[in-house]
């Protein structure tokens, strides 16, 4: 396993993130145990990070049952990430201080834990100055019941208007983002506005904001960096009829175009080549982009967690990840498959 450090956090935090967004977890059917043998062998195998939110369900009281059970020594070496202030189910923003201090003391009791790791406002509200929500923040950290924070789809724009006024202030900035980012470029938007993508149709945007987090090297947590199902190798590429089938609504919306069947098609020859999984391909390619990348990777099986994290161990030249991501026709001859 591969490490990185997050200001704030005080411990090495995983490359790779074990996500909990997923439906047997989130609607709380989970077995309890099935579940702790799925946290135990991401521990296992050096994974420390969990990814979980407010919004998602059942997710935190049933990642809080496994945490009640472990000492404290084995709690503080978990990085846990929380996520709130998500808008209603309306669309109607909830990027205030009540819902923050609501949410934080909500995320706490269900997760059993004196404190949180890394805590993210799960969307932004661009009509709320950035700088008052960085003193809700702030006063949050004092008070011991969060450590590093960030946003969770929020612009560079706004990520450096928070950190501007913290820097003016003294007060702690913003260390960590978490957009989108994946092979499976998002074409469209799953969540219908409210989304943040680094690789997405607007090419000139994603460019400029990849050259922002290259720059600040700000801690990226990559969501659905296998496209919500879209590149874990569970329909091949000439089969679209597979996909619609199996993907769900906001994947469908977000992925299913012909340029993502084409970056599946290149990610299931290089795979061949490599002797490698379609999966580990696109995690690879992810980490191939000079960002300070933690992938978060929703896992429902002890050997998916050990593929996953096996991706580590795979690294994409340039050309490789310009050609999987259609900049670039070179490798087509190169990479025929016998």
């Amino acid at each position: 396993m591969l490490y990185g450090s997050i200001e704030g956090v005080g411990k090495p935090v995983s490359r790779i993130v074990l996500g909990t967004a997923y439906p047997a977890l989130t609607s709380g059917t989970q077995d309890p145990g099935e579940l702790a043998d799925l946290l135990n062998t991401a521990v296992s195998t050096g994974i420390n990070t969990i990814d979980t939110a407010k919004v998602y369900g059942q997710s935190q009281a049933m990642l809080g049952g496994w945490i009640a059970g472990l000492s404290k020594n084995e709690r503080d070496r978990l990085v846990i990430e929380t996520k709130g202030c998500h808008p209603l189910d309306d669309g109607t923003p909830r990027v205030t201080q009540q819902a923050l201090d609501e949410d934080i003391d909500d995320s706490l009791n269900k997760l059993n834990v004196d404190y949180i790791d890394v805590y993210l406002l799960h969307r932004d509200n661009p009509q709320v100055p950035a700088g008052e929500i960085v003193e809700w923040l702030n006063a949050q950290q004092q008070a011991g019941h969060i450590r590093a924070f960030g946003g969770s789809n929020w612009t560079s724009d706004r990520l450096a208007e928070a950190n501007d006024y913290a820097a003016a202030h003294g007060l702690t900035p913003f260390t960590v983002s978490s957009p989108n980012f994946s092979l499976a470029a998002q074409e469209g938007d799953p969540w219908i506005g409210s989304s943040v993508t680094l690789n997405g149709a607007d090419g000139a945007a994603n460019a400029r904001e990849l050259d922002w987090y290259r720059g600040s090297q700000m801690a990226v947590f990559a969501y659905s960096v296998l496209g919500r199902g879209f590149m874990t190798g569970m329909f091949t590429s000439d089969d679209r009829a597979a996909a619609e089938a199996r993907l769900d609504e906001p994947a469908r919306r977000g992925y299913c175009y012909a340029s993502n069947f084409e970056r599946l098609r290149r990610a299931e020859i290089l795979a061949i080549r490599k002797h490698v999984s379609v999966p580990q391909i696109a995690i690879a390619w992810a980490f191939a982009h000079d960002l300070n990348l933690y992938a978060l990777l929703s896992c429902t099986s002890e050997a998916i967690i050990r593929s996953n994290a096996a991706a580590l161990d795979l690294t994409l030249s340039p050309e490789e990840a310009a050609w999987l991501n259609l900049e670039s026709e070179e490798l087509e001859t190169e990479l025929d498959v016998e």
